[in-house]
């Protein structure tokens, strides 16, 4: 009789303690539970990579967090060389922290859950949302499922167009190379298996036509793939505000800057006029998409070139994508507000439309956090890196936190604390801007038990 009373017992236990956790979760933050997941597979991933199997060379255990968190930020930033430091099962680990960082480490767990349970938990459906900045009129079931095989498609066309090319190109392991950068493309994450980057396929109209497709796919985020499967199955084919937002900014950003990099980059006039616009758009791309491959040294830029590629890279990509930075939509915010206050005008417009005050908070507040967060991890950089030129160290901040990967040759010979600045960088840049605030941040007063006061700006 004791065995089913034990029995009985456990799973009254089991099922008492399932619910408190359940109510525990609930009370929590969907940022603060965003920002433990990807802490989690951060660390798993760095564990993985310590183990001896996995390294061809041997690599210090702070390269091996550095390339997790690089990875899982899909920044591609790396202070040793992924294609030489890492064995076969080191690169595949790389990449599946890469896809899990790509579409969010919680789409393919809600994707799996759903084929089986055919419904999410309403916290898994908080959770999406947040990291999705979905709207609420957007079924969360039908976007996971969007995502996942909107993401499979495009990477398996991408992978079979890549290997294509790299083998005609004579490149080593080309199936497994195709695979790798494909996916690094998608999910902007910029890491390759080549020591220079694709800087040997500058004059490869293929491979780079084929690499910007997958990463400005990537970048412009999975509200336009939604809004486009959801405009064919009802056969209404129409775009949201946000999606035309997208569209509008970023080829408005890939056009601007090639024209001015075209113009003003003396490392390029060299090279022939079809090759040069190749060479401009590519490193427009990688800046406006995140994505961090260059097909042309980035340390051999002019100073207005790289000026150029601060402010695209601090903008990035847009909002629910693979891409990092402010985002598009926040910049296209940001613009709506200066345009009001100086017509004085009482509402926030951009395209003739009203931006929600809910929406403008959040824009306004991310960028005041990126300024508050960038600003003492540049100047600890400039502490702990007193050898390396002002330029170079503002350049790998901005590119940490934006989660581009783009790199000015110093990466590898940063100092431990330095490393460790830009993981912080990275980390922030991956969860997001005000997700990683919210994370941090203890739990507010109650509104209204404050005195209003005037404050003059």
């Amino acid at each position: 009789m004791r065995v089913p009373r034990m029995i009985g017992a456990t799973r009254k236990f089991l099922a008492v303690a399932s619910l408190h956790a359940h109510r525990f979760m609930r009370r929590i933050h969907p940022a603060k539970l965003i920002f433990a997941g990807y802490a989690f597979y951060m660390a798993l991933g760095w564990a993985i990579l310590c183990m001896p199997v996995s390294q061809s060379v041997p690599v210090v255990p702070l390269d091996n967090l550095f390339t997790a968190v690089s990875a899982v930020s899909t920044t591609g930033l790396v202070t040793v060389d992924p294609g030489t430091s890492y064995t076969f099962l080191g690169e595949l680990v790389i990449l599946l922290l890469i896809q899990a960082g790509g579409i969010g480490y919680m789409t393919l767990g809600s994707f799996v859950m759903m084929a089986t349970a055919q419904h999410l938990s309403p916290l898994r459906e908080r959770l999406a949302r947040t990291a999705f900045t979905l709207p609420e009129d957007v079924s969360v079931g039908s976007f996971i499922r969007t995502v996942v095989i909107y993401t499979l498609v495009i990477e398996l066309v991408g992978a079979c167009l890549l290997y294509l090319q790299f083998a005609a190109s004579g490149v080593d392991n080309a199936v497994w190379s195709s695979i790798f950068h494909s996916v690094s493309a998608f999910c902007t994450a910029g890491f390759s298996l080549n020591p220079n980057s694709l800087e040997n396929f500058r004059g490869d109209v293929g491979v780079n036509a084929t690499i910007s497709a997958l990463s400005i796919l990537g970048a412009m985020g999975f509200l336009i793939a939604w809004d486009v499967w959801r405009g064919l199955t009802r056969r209404s084919f129409a775009l949201s505000f946000t999606s035309k937002v997208i569209l509008k900014l970023t080829g408005a950003f890939l056009l601007v800057g090639t024209a001015v990099i075209f113009v003003s980059e003396p490392g390029i006039a060299a090279l022939q006029s079809g090759e040069r616009l190749l060479a401009s758009f590519f490193q427009t791309m990688t800046a406006t998409t995140t994505v961090g491959f260059n097909t042309h040294p980035i340390s051999t830029l002019t100073p207005a070139v790289i000026v150029l590629l601060f402010f695209l890279m601090a903008i990035g990509a847009s909002p629910s994508g693979t891409g990092g930075g402010l985002k598009t939509t926040t910049f296209a915010a940001m613009i709506g507000l200066v345009r009001s206050t100086v017509r004085r005008r009482p509402e926030i417009t951009f395209f003739n439309r009203v931006i929600a005050s809910a929406r403008l908070q959040l824009a306004m507040a991310s960028s005041a956090y990126f300024v508050m967060l960038m600003t003492p991890a540049f100047f600890l950089l400039c502490l702990t890196e007193p050898g390396k030129d002002f330029e170079a160290l503002l350049f790998e901040a901005i590119s940490a936190i934006g989660t581009v990967g783009l790199s000015m040759g110093i990466t590898g010979s940063l100092s431990d604390f330095g490393k460790l600045t830009v993981i912080l960088l990275m980390f922030a840049g991956r969860v997001g801007i005000l997700t990683f605030g919210i994370a941090l941040a203890s739990k507010d007063e109650e509104a209204g038990k404050r005195e209003q006061e005037d404050l003059l700006v």
